[in-house]
């Protein structure tokens, strides 16, 4: 489990070790709401009910609500920190972002990559670049690269530009971070925020995946792969949220800018929400509006 990164089920004899091939064991990662990496496993080792048929959705749903939990309390100690500068009489801290080391690229035309407590803001083409190379962390050649970027045709020497002029901005921001070459590559992990988005509905956590999803991946981008990638987020989330969420995750997902027409949703959380809820005029009003 901690070598894929995923949930497994091991059963008797299929352990390596004889000693062990008494014992059945199913084992889920957890995973760190901030960087992505992982913090170790849960498991339940025991007899041959311990890889029965409802165990692993058992285990990983502990693992969701582990991890909702420490989203949480983070969440609650990031915001508690201006309370506590108002009322000490201190300066308020800078605002800090919810991941450590992370490009965010959901829901903004321009990128903003967070190092050390550090915000820069990136141009398009920087966003559009390091979003690829941190998705690809085994690295990119240059046409490989220019083709996810750049419209059919261009050449090399474009990708190669951009690339000296990323190199000369992150050796003054996040030396750390400059991309190796032969392939291009970020020599350390760097979280994207819509690869997170992903990795949430990959286990499905669908609230957790919400609550990250602040809007479409780069929408004015016209990087061929950032508009895969667009297009993938926002309907993988789209098909978990109405598929299999619960009314009060469906309603926030409404809340959404490109959710706002979408008659099927609007009647996916009118059939979820029930008969006598109060929340029940706003999403008819809606519906009707949007049918008139």
């Amino acid at each position: 489990a901690l070598v894929l990164g995923r949930g497994v089920q091991i059963r008797g004899e299929e352990h390596f070790n004889p000693a062990v091939h008494s014992w059945s064991c199913t084992a889920v990662p957890l995973h760190d709401p901030d960087s992505g990496g992982i913090l170790g496993i849960i498991d339940i080792t025991g007899g041959i009910d311990a890889v029965g048929a409802n165990t692993l959705p058992l285990v990983q749903a502990t693992v969701a609500a582990a991890e909702a939990q420490l989203r949480i309390q983070r969440l609650e100690r990031r915001a508690a920190e201006p309370r506590r500068s108002r009322i000490s009489g201190a300066p308020p801290s800078s605002a800090k972002p919810l991941y450590r080391d992370s490009l965010q690229i959901l829901g903004r035309d321009q990128g903003v990559l967070h190092l050390a407590g550090q915000a820069l803001a990136l141009s398009e083409r920087h966003t559009e670049i390091l979003a690829m190379l941190a998705l690809h962390p085994a690295g990119l050649t240059a046409e490989e690269l220019t083709g996810m970027v750049y419209p059919e045709g261009t050449s090399l020497t474009s990708i190669r530009a951009e690339m000296v002029r990323l190199r000369k901005l992150l050796h003054r921001h996040g030396p750390s971070l400059v991309p190796e070459s032969r392939p291009y590559r970020l020599p350390r992990t760097l979280v994207v925020d819509a690869g997170q988005v992903l990795s949430y509905l990959d286990r499905g956590a669908h609230r957790l995946a919400l609550n990250i999803y602040k809007g479409a991946v780069l929408p004015r981008s016209e990087a061929p792969a950032l508009g895969e990638l667009r297009n993938r987020v926002g309907l993988l989330l789209r098909e978990a949220i109405l598929g299999d969420a619960s009314a009060d995750v469906v309603l926030a997902y409404l809340q959404l800018p490109e959710a706002a027409d979408d008659v099927e949703a609007w009647r996916g959380a009118l059939r979820l929400l029930p008969p006598r809820s109060p929340r029940r005029a706003a999403v008819v009003a809606h519906l009707e509006a949007l049918e008139a």
